[in-house]
């Protein structure tokens, strides 16, 4: 292979960090997508080489791919790009990475577990926030409880969102949400579960809402119970709920085109200032058939700063060859401590292991 790193969907927001967080870290990607101005318009500013091509035809894909050893694909929904990227990778030889938090399309990726080890291919997908901190506090409390069967996570992460992740929230609307119970995903309404948890400034109200937490969790842990929830307004459950009879219109396709192109026009992720003042907060609980549980936190630099960070570090570590083949997660590839490697995180274990007050709603 010629080249070593594949940085696809390099010109979106969250790919454009990525790709600046890249140079910054000595690394020289070659930038792609399917926009011949936006990539070479970026590729021209950063000094790189770049691709054009879109996922559309497989003999295409792997043509591209066959130069490279790793691609780090960053352009959602990843519900429609991983499938033809990951099944190119098994075809060529490369190592796959990807910045979901999509639960469809981790599964659909973990299910080519055995052919990427035939292929002696690592697929580590989920390399960005949301799954990187949230897996490694998961991998810790099991480490804390080993026997635990239930885990909870709790994201608390203010801040605007980039086009591309209003995207792939538009892609789940009209679904319903999804929580794991004894291995299995199952879905749940929306707002199935409103909780308060206490992130280190005051109990918030959360709700539950499928993270990509709820499939990469189980692979790294083992533990067949898992809930995500996230913190919200007050009055957001609520609101939710009386809106569960929209959920066919909202996940129709008209619908869904429409609300694409407006988030194209009108979202353009938060200011380099913004992420500057913003930082996130985790939770995560487990607890075991005995009654027993243990409680961490993290607190974490900003959504996207952290992405990018996150996402360059992991590729250069399967581009060195740290990494197994096959399914991976970030807390499987990598360990639970992983995430303490970035500047501005800070895990926090609120107790040791105790009794589950049986009181608690």
């Amino acid at each position: 292979m010629e080249n070593e790193l594949l940085l696809y969907g390099s010109y979106g927001y969250t790919g454009s960090l990525i790709a600046e967080c890249a140079v910054e870290a000595g690394l020289s990607p070659v930038l792609a997508g399917r926009s011949a101005e936006k990539v070479e318009r970026q590729a021209t500013d950063l000094g790189l080489d770049h691709r054009v091509f879109s996922l559309e035809h497989p003999e295409v894909v792997e043509r591209q791919l066959s130069e490279f050893s790793t691609v780090l694909n960053c352009a959602g929904p990843f519900s429609k790009t991983a499938r033809p990227v990951v099944s190119a990778c098994l075809q060529t030889g490369t190592d796959y990475l990807d910045i979901t938090g999509e639960i469809d399309a981790l599964e659909a990726v973990a299910r080519r577990d055995r052919d990427a080890e035939d292929a002696d291919v690592t697929l580590l997908p989920a390399v960005g926030f949301d799954v990187v901190p949230t897996d490694c506090l998961a991998a810790h409390l099991h480490d804390r409880l080993p026997d635990a069967t239930r885990l909870a996570l709790a994201i608390d992460a203010p801040g605007t969102l980039s086009s591309g992740t209003a995207k792939s929230v538009i892609e789940g609307l009209g679904r319903p949400g999804a929580v794991r119970e004894h291995g299995e995903i199952r879905p749940v309404p929306s707002a199935w579960k409103t909780r308060r948890i206490d992130f280190g400034q005051g109990a918030k109200p959360t709700i539950t809402i499928p993270w990509g937490d709820v499939s990469s969790a189980y692979y790294t842990t083992s533990i067949p119970n898992v809930e995500t929830y996230a913190a919200v307004p007050e009055y957001t459950a609520e609101v939710m709920r009386a809106t569960r009879p929209l959920a066919p219109l909202l996940g129709s396709r008209p619908v869904r085109t429409g609300l694409k192109r407006l988030a194209d026009a009108t979202v353009s992720g938060p200011t380099a200032d913004e992420r500057a003042r913003n930082e996130s907060r985790i939770w995560g609980e487990v607890a075991d058939d005995d009654g027993n549980r243990a409680v961490a936190r993290l607190r974490t630099p900003e959504t996207y700063d952290l992405t990018a960070r996150t996402a360059v570090e992991s590729a250069r570590r399967v581009l060195s060859g740290e990494v197994a083949p096959g399914f991976q997660t970030p807390g499987s590839a990598f360990g639970p401590d992983y995430v303490l490697a970035f500047d501005g995180v800070e895990r926090e274990d609120v107790n040791g292991v105790s009794r589950v007050d049986t009181t608690e709603k």
